[in-house]
């Protein structure tokens, strides 16, 4: 993969840095702990990371298989546990161990999660975590917990409760090792966003902390997939004229991605304008024997797919509200047929692409649109990718996409969340940001550039490979109720 040159930005430099040790005189074996899967984000820039870095590290990828990590019966995560150890054996003798890190791709319990970071951590020689999801702890619910109890409401009480005490494990808890850790060897944490940045400075108190933005394409790549990208990769575009005004909304469907205010947009559009809509349901949401996943079925709702006027103007409980006289044949059609809003033929899933379409899909639009909703997320894959392809990106003010936009400054275009207007006005007005030309200043090299920093031997604490530092592994109660 060719990187250009770049000069490093002030962001690579971490809080406090050691003194440079002298170079290896062999090229470093670096351990990659990350789940593989393609269907995963976290996979797809373990993938890219692999491959910005592999001229300079000997890089081996440590699998988390998620069947075995995040199931629920007891022999299977012993089974996790046995799969972790051997993880931990095996990266002992490398030179450095980077953990690529969402909580959930570590198990689906609190208590799995931390016991299984706190082996691969103790068990790493030379240890960098990217946090692609930071926990800060949490307040008690009190008055909800209260209320559930009055009421006897004990499994709302319970789920309160649980929920806290997962969340306090996760970040207290892992903060902790971290401090720990970093006692006798050394540890840096990598996050995506500056917010974080100050929180694993201050909070998590890890001593050497990175931030850069998450970034997969260099120049051939951006230029191989712009010259690939054209209307007829997708079939399902063919009945498309040639004046359709394309607009795209990426990543697995959920409701947290808000794709139903870009449905209302596109009421308020021109009937040229289609919303293309590039992703599934994810793997880990398909439930056995249900017809349709209940968010496909609102976004259905928001697009009014197999709505009548008849049925828009009944009641819930089937009654018409109005008093209707119907008199004539073309009456009784226009209630029973088609609803006037249906978008069906403006609204097209275009199910879920192997990477290549995906991005061409990007290429292909005339706006990328992320409406998402505000979840506490640190990053977001598909709208690295967007930037890095040089995409018309209109994105929600959530904190994420406003953390990522000091980055990229004259590159995103904001709207409120859920404010379907303003999207749709932003639409129609002309493209707020000229194109840009070339890769943006935060990209593949300085990312390479932040991972060689964080991962390359300073003076300082050191295990050599082969030894590790045994760690005291306390009961989850000690991070609960302390």
């Amino acid at each position: 993969m060719a990187m250009p040159a770049f000069r490093t930005p002030t962001s690579l430099q971490p809080d406090r840095r050691g003194a440079a040790a002298p170079p290896p005189s062999r090229r470093e074996t670096l351990a990659i702990v990350s789940t593989g899967s393609k269907l995963c984000g976290i996979g797809a820039y373990t993938a890219a990371l692999r491959a910005q870095l592999e001229d300079v590290f000997d890089i081996t990828v440590f699998d988390l298989n998620q069947y075995l990590m995040r199931s629920p019966h007891r022999r299977v995560r012993r089974l996790a546990d046995r799969r972790i150890k051997e993880i931990c054996r095996a990266i002992r003798q490398f030179d450095a161990v980077n953990l690529q890190l969402e909580y959930g791709t570590l198990g689906r319990q609190g208590e799995d999660i931390y016991r299984r970071f706190c082996w691969l951590t103790a068990a790493a020689p030379r240890l960098s975590v990217t946090f692609h999801s930071l926990l800060m702890p949490p307040a008690f619910d009190m008055i909800g917990f209260a209320k559930a109890v009055a009421t006897l409401q004990f499994k709302t009480a319970a789920r309160i409760r649980t929920e806290f005490r997962r969340s306090h494990l996760l970040s207290n808890g892992i903060a902790r090792q971290l401090r720990r850790m970093q006692g006798y060897k050394q540890v840096s944490a990598i996050v995506h966003n500056r917010r974080d940045r100050l929180d694993v400075k201050h909070f998590y108190a890890v001593t050497q902390v990175f931030d850069h933005p998450l970034a997969y394409l260099d120049a051939d790549a951006v230029a191989a997939i712009r010259g690939s990208a054209c209307r007829r990769n997708f079939p399902l575009l063919d009945d498309l004229p040639a004046d359709a005004v394309l607009i795209g909304v990426f990543g697995f469907l959920n409701e947290y991605k808000g794709i139903g205010t870009a449905i209302r947009a596109l009421q308020y559009l021109p009937d040229n304008h289609h919303l293309l809509i590039f992703g599934g349901v994810h793997p880990q949401n398909i439930a056995q024997r249900q017809s349709r996943h209940p968010y496909i079925t609102s976004l259905f709702g928001e697009a009014y797919i197999g709505a009548t006027l008849y049925g828009e103007l009944s009641g819930e409980d089937g009654q018409r509200t109005p008093q209707l006289v119907v008199s004539a044949e073309e009456t009784v059609r226009e209630l029973l047929g088609t609803h006037p809003r249906d978008l069906s033929a403006r609204l097209h899933f275009m199910g879920a692409p192997a990477e290549p379409d995906f991005l061409r899909g990007m290429a292909i639009c005339d706006a990328v649109v992320f409406p998402y909703l505000e979840v506490g997320q640190s990053s977001s894959g598909p709208i690295s990718q967007a930037l890095e392809l040089g995409c018309r990106i209109v994105a929600s003010r959530t904190h994420t996409f406003l953390e990522f936009a000091e980055y990229h400054r004259d590159a995103i275009e904001f709207f409120d969340i859920g404010n379907h207007l303003e999207l749709a006005e932003r639409l129609l007005a002309r493209r707020q940001f000229s194109p840009r030309r070339g890769l943006p200043e935060f990209n593949v090299a300085t990312n390479r550039a932040t991972y060689l920093l964080a991962n390359s031997r300073t003076a300082g604490p050191r295990v050599p490979p082969g030894r590790t530092h045994r760690t005291h592994e306390a009961p989850a109660a000690e991070f609960v109720d302390g």
